[in-house]
Formats: structure tokens, C-alpha cells, sequence
């Protein structure tokens, strides 16, 4: 019987390969453990500047149906976009999913047909509306960014 030798593989690029694999992971693990730091809207999210182009934008938009007020209409099933019946509605939620409701939904006849820019600017100008305070940056266009900014009654310490 005729025995050919055996050839071995290098196994180095098998432990690169693996060793690849466990810093991603790790990396995953690690950046789970660290979300991003949570804000609050009391932390001044927004511009007025940016509030201004969303107040106009609100205006083209969203004021047929929600009124110059944004007090909407009970009879019509339109929901107040401001103060009380605001903060019942997002209480403890994050720009995020304002930004996410209002962009899916609004306008009513043709949800999602303004820019991303459009949508953020009017959830600046909401929270405008709502007495939250302005501040030096611009409310940010990314869901990364918008997720962890709280909206909430009042600031906590």
C-alpha cells in the first residue's frame, strides 16, 4: 500500500479568521453596553432658526388640518400637536419616535413626501411650540442622534 503523506494546512489564517470574528463581537458587546448618553428636549435640542423653518414648514403642511394653533380638532379625530394633549401623547418617548410617527403619518394625504430636513425641522418647531428651550445646535437629522433625546414633563436633575 502507497502511503502519500499528509499535508497540514497552515492553521494561521484559520486563527486570523477567528480572531477577526471575536473583536467584532466583542466590539458589538461593548458598544450594547455604552448606548449613547441619554438628553432630555430640556437640554435645548434645537434652534430657533431651525424652529423657524419648521413653523413654516408646519404651515404648507400641517396647519389645514392640525390649525394655526395646532389645537387640531376633537371632532375630526385630529390630535392636538400642543401642551397638555402633546405631552400626554409623548411623555417619556424620544424625539425618535416623533420624528418616526409624523414622518410615516404626515402629511395625512401623502405621508412621508417631505424631506427628512422638512420632518426634523417641524419636530423642532413642536417642540417650540410645546415651550421647550432652544439651544446652539440643530435638532439632528439621524435616527442614531434622535433616539436618545427624551421628551419629558419636566427636567430631571
Amino acid at each position: 500500500m502507497v502511503r502519500f503523506p499528509v499535508r497540514r494546512r497552515n492553521s494561521k489564517p484559520n486563527w486570523v479568521f477567528f480572531s477577526a470574528i471575536f473583536a467584532v463581537c466583542a466590539w458589538i458587546a461593548v458598544a450594547a453596553q455604552n448606548p449613547p448618553p441619554r438628553r432630555s428636549i430640556w437640554d435645548g435640542v434645537y434652534t430657533d432658526a431651525q424652529a423657524m423653518r419648521g413653523e413654516r414648514q408646519y404651515g404648507r403642511s400641517c396647519e389645514q388640518c392640525h390649525g394655526p394653533d395646532l389645537a387640531g380638532d376633537a371632532v375630526m379625530e385630529i390630535p392636538a400637536l400642543s401642551l397638555d394633549s402633546f405631552m400626554t401623547s409623548w411623555n417619556g418617548k424620544t424625539v425618535k419616535d416623533l420624528f418616526d410617527t409624523v414622518k410615516r403619518s404626515m402629511p395625512k394625504d401623502k405621508p412621508g413626501s417631505l424631506g427628512t430636513g422638512s420632518y426634523v425641522d417641524v419636530v423642532a418647531y413642536l417642540l417650540q411650540a410645546n415651550k421647550f428651550p432652544s439651544g446652539a445646535k440643530e435638532l439632528p437629522r439621524t435616527a442614531e442622534e434622535l433616539a436618545p433625546i427624551v421628551i419629558e414633563r419636566g427636567k430631571t436633575p
